[in-house]
């Protein structure tokens, strides 16, 4: 088990997605992502495998929630600095996770 100060290490926010595009280099489908995290944070891009569910169109102005705090990853051509959080359908395939209703960016998950 985990201690509340360890899973307080992780800063988790709001951000919505303002830019979505295919990835097609990625080795398994995926789709690049830029997610505002509004004024502290800012922008921060990475890439989802999340191409079951979405399209890119249909995930601009979606809000959704991201661990801001690791260290960025390269992952081909892109260099992801957020991790994006989902959970997994009754198939395996993402699912993403966002807030029930609008809330302001950047607020951290607790």
């Amino acid at each position: 088990m985990i201690s509340y100060d360890d899973f307080q290490k992780l800063d988790i926010r709001v951000g919505r997605i303002t830019r979505a595009e295919p990835f097609p280099e990625a080795r398994k489908p995926a789709i690049k992502l830029w997610v505002d995290f509004g004024g502290e944070i800012g922008e921060k891009r990475c890439s989802a495998q999340i191409t079951r569910h979405y399209t890119p169109e249909t995930l601009v102005g979606r809000q959704v929630l991201g661990v801001v705090n690791f260290p960025p990853r390269q992952i081909g051509p892109v260099r992801s600095e957020v991790l994006v959080l989902g959970v997994p359908d009754a198939d395996g395939e993402v699912v993403l996770i966002g807030p029930g209703q609008e809330v302001p960016l950047g607020g951290r998950m607790f």
